[in-house]
């Protein structure tokens, strides 16, 4: 298939019911045809990874061609060019995690991005940042434990932004940071207390958030089981 006749095949599958269930989960997607995730990691499957057609289905514009060119796309053709273009589109949560979770954390270059994003102005460049600390947690088996405490000064910075996809993806970098290792759950409720106790409302959201799940009983036991 083109990108022409991807475009149809989802015009076809798309739904009004759809559409109206995007906007109560909170996405904003002027164009979109009403395609649900599973019927697009069907298409995906037949598609196989193809970075051309990838490419020429962002350029579309539409919402699902966005997540269906992330779930196409080849991380070891994806340059830091593509990566700061396609940040600068995200208007919405569910493209920028999509595009986090199933391509750009694949990449040689996910952790400079990490670290370049986490102060961007712009809320979904800035929420990329903190999902792919949360992705990378799961996703680089290879990286060492130094490589997440780094960001946890970023993390402590990153929580004084009020934004509502900012402040929640801060959170979950937290929180999966915090469930990677032992040594890991320490620095987490650390930082976490500390924001905790923030006289900003931001800060001690995000705080207070990690620590219900970073302190539970089942984290700890899961960590004890793993340190085994």
């Amino acid at each position: 298939m083109d990108k022409d006749e991807v475009l149809a095949w989802l015009e076809r599958k798309g739904t009004r019911r759809n559409i109206e269930g995007m906007v109560r989960y909170g996405v904003n997607a002027p164009r979109a045809f009403g395609v649900t995730m599973g019927t697009l990691l069907t298409l995906a499957k037949r598609l196989g990874k193809d970075h051309k057609l990838s490419m020429e289905l962002w350029e579309s514009g539409w919402y699902e061609a966005r997540l269906l060119a992330a779930l196409i796309g080849e991380p070891a053709e994806v340059t830091r060019r593509q990566m700061n273009a396609w940040a600068a589109d995200f208007d919405n949560w569910a493209v920028c995690d999509t595009a986090i979770f199933h391509l750009f954390d694949r990449t040689p270059f996910a952790w400079e991005k990490v670290h370049q994003w986490a102060t961007s102005p712009r809320e979904f460049v800035k929420r990329a940042s903190f999902w792919m600390m949360a992705t990378l947690t799961v996703h680089d088996k290879a990286a060492h434990d130094s490589q997440f405490l780094a960001l946890l000064p970023l993390i402590e910075q990153g929580a004084s932004d009020e934004r509502n996809f900012v402040k929640k993806a801060v959170s979950s970098a937290l929180r999966s940071i915090g469930k990677r290792s032992s040594e890991l759950n320490a620095a987490a409720v650390d930082s976490a207390r500390r924001l905790a106790l923030s006289e900003e409302a931001a800060c001690r959201w995000v705080g207070k958030d990690a620590l219900r799940e970073l302190e539970s009983a089942k984290v700890r036991s899961r960590l004890a089981r793993r340190a085994k």
